[in-house]
């Protein structure tokens, strides 16, 4: 179908004006338009006469939807959307109204977007967390990771029913058997239902802070953030090179905060008295064993171990790995 503009744009010549005509009756009689006519029979012909570009949209963008190209290529005036037409009483007459409507795809991106910004990492991998997840991929890679993956598994299904409690996991196995893998993806599930979420790849988090230590703003942005998210997930800890104040003066603030009030999770290679005994020594002050014990009294009581039991998958092709 021709252009109405270009139609009109040429209404001078007198056999350009007969193939106008043709192609209204074209319009009017096409399979939509007649279906409108159908579910709407107050619409008369003359009143559809007046919203003939309303109805040349709608026909040229639906056809555009039918053989779409992708929302990359798409053709309609605003693309992801096409054109929806309504009838409606105005001033006790009907009336046609055109509104823009997001696609199927434009809405699935829409929804992956607003999953992606309740989703926020510090210095682990974006495409960690932009992969796809395959459930049963999950549960099948190694048999022995099925008691952990299907505790973790009841605990997103009861955050969905019932949401969050206060406790969250302490997730600790050898390298490479996919803690931060399983981590992104409770993260994942839980942004679909709502809630927000950290993730901080801990030893490349306590190096940063001895340079943004010295800038106040940023240094209370970034611990406010992490204090008031909803899931809060300290990946890899017990792997960064410590020192008092970080342990101390942000760490020790943000679990004091988040305890009894927020889920906060972990992924590490120790169990957890191996953990106190990496926070209880410093690069600085060597052991101070008391500390330990003080950080420990925030993470202990508001988790729930599990050990991930299975296969090194780095390095093996397709494999996630933590």
């Amino acid at each position: 179908m021709e252009s109405m503009g270009e139609v009109l744009r040429s209404m001078n010549n007198p056999a350009l004006r007969l193939r106008s005509r043709d192609l209204e009756h074209e319009l009017l009689n096409h399979p939509l338009v007649l279906r409108l006519r159908e579910e709407h029979p107050e619409m008369d012909e003359s009143r559809l006469r007046l919203h003939l570009s309303r109805l040349y949209q709608y026909v040229e963008e639906s056809r555009n939807c039918a053989n779409c190209p992708g929302l990359e290529r798409c053709p309609n005036d605003f693309p992801g959307h096409y054109s929806k037409l309504t009838v409606e009483s105005a001033s006790g007459f009907p009336d046609l109204y055109e509104r823009k409507t997001a696609c199927p795809l434009q809405i699935a991106r829409d929804n992956q977007e607003r999953i992606r910004k309740r989703i926020r990492s510090f210095y682990v991998d974006e495409r960690v967390l932009s992969e796809g997840y395959d459930e049963i991929e999950i549960m099948g890679k190694d048999p022995r990771r099925a008691p952990a993956v299907g505790r973790l598994f009841r605990y997103i299904e009861s955050a969905k029913e019932t949401g969050l409690p206060a406790r969250g996991m302490y997730l600790y196995g050898s390298f490479g058997t996919g803690k931060t893998f399983l981590m992104c993806y409770l993260l994942h599930e839980l942004a679909i239902a709502g809630f927000s979420g950290v993730i901080v790849y801990m030893p490349d988090f306590v190096e940063e802070l001895k340079t943004i230590m010295t800038d106040g703003q940023k240094l209370k942005e970034t611990v406010d953030t992490m204090k008031n998210c909803d899931l809060l997930i300290f990946d890899d800890i017990g792997a960064e090179n410590l020192n008092p104040w970080a342990r101390d003066h942000v760490l020790g603030p943000i679990l004091n905060y988040r305890m009894n009030r927020k889920p906060t999770f972990y992924t590490s290679n120790y169990p957890l008295d191996g953990l106190e005994k990496h926070l209880s020594f410093t690069s600085k002050d060597g052991e101070e064993v008391y500390k330990g014990q003080r950080l420990m009294n925030r993470i202990s009581p508001y988790v729930e171990v599990m050990q991930l039991v299975g296969e090194n998958q780095r390095g093996y092709s397709g494999g996630h790995s933590s």
